[in-house]
């Protein structure tokens, strides 16, 4: 009997997508909070599709500081930028990664190897141990940590979500 006469029927279900995971750089954040920046609707944009999704975000704890201290230079307003950082940080699907020995060590064997800034390497590190997807406006830490992880800008990681 031919297979697409016999057997038993299957129903189709309609799924919601999996969900994407990623590791966002500061730069990101930083980037969607000042709507003066190229590039701020996409970063918006995205934050604002992973949140409605509930997509795991998995940051190095280094967000918080590298968050505040962006903002607060291009603002000029210190309790806005801790505001803006801290509100990042308590995200219901953002999980910060402290930095422990293992995961510098790692970080400093990527930062070596590939020649990255130190943050960079962390971020990097972080994505690798986590499996998640490195999205960044940072063009040479997309480039060189793509040998590592899958890496995309903002624009990027927004049509692969919308994909989905």
């Amino acid at each position: 009997m031919p297979a697409a006469t016999g057997g038993p029927r299957r129903r189709r279900r309609t799924r919601r997508p999996p969900s994407l995971r990623y590791t966002i750089d500061a730069s990101v954040f930083v980037n969607a909070f000042n709507p003066h920046e190229h590039g701020h609707a996409a970063s918006l944009q995205l934050l604002t599709a992973i949140q409605e999704r509930a997509d795991p975000v998995v940051v190095p704890v280094l967000v918080i500081p590298e968050i505040a201290a962006a903002v607060a230079r291009a603002s000029d307003d210190s309790a806005g930028a801790l505001e803006y950082a801290d509100a990042t940080a308590a995200l219901p699907h953002v999980t910060l990664v402290t930095l422990t020995p293992a995961t510098a060590r790692q970080a400093a064997e990527l930062a070596a190897t590939y020649r990255l800034r130190a943050a960079d390497a962390i971020y990097l590190a972080v994505a690798h141990r986590y499996g998640t997807t490195l999205v960044s406006r940072d063009r040479e830490q997309r480039a060189r940590g793509s040998a590592v992880v899958t890496c995309r800008t903002p624009e990027e990681a927004l049509a692969d979500a919308r994909r989905g």
